[in-house]
C-alpha cells in the first residue's frame, strides 16, 4: 500500500512539473522568441535524463518510470525544438 501511494505520488508531482512549468517555459519563449534568460544547457540535460529515462523505463517495465519521463520527452524535447528555433534572437 506505501509502495502505491509513493507511485501515485511521484507521478503527480512529475507530471505537474511538467504540465505547469515547462509550458510556462514553452509560452515565455514562444513570446518573447529569445532565449535570454533561460539556460539551453539545462533543458538539453533534461531531454536526454528524460529520454534514458524513459528507455530505463521501457526496459523494467516500470509503469511509474515510463509515465514520468515519456511525458518529459515530449515536453522537453519541444522546449529543446522552440530553443533551437529562437537561439540567434538574442538581445545583448
Amino acid at each position: 500500500m506505501f509502495l502505491t501511494i509513493i507511485s501515485i505520488l511521484t507521478v503527480a508531482v512529475s507530471w505537474t512539473i511538467k504540465v505547469v512549468g515547462f509550458p510556462a517555459q514553452i509560452k515565455k519563449l514562444n513570446k518573447s522568441k529569445s532565449i535570454k534568460g533561460i539556460s539551453p544547457i539545462l533543458f538539453y540535460l533534461s531531454f536526454l535524463a528524460y529520454f534514458f529515462g524513459s528507455i530505463y523505463g521501457f526496459l523494467k517495465n516500470d509503469w511509474v518510470i515510463m509515465c514520468t519521463q515519456f511525458v518529459g520527452v515530449f515536453v522537453c524535447g519541444y522546449l529543446v525544438l522552440l530553443i533551437w528555433k529562437f537561439r540567434h534572437n538574442n538581445e545583448d
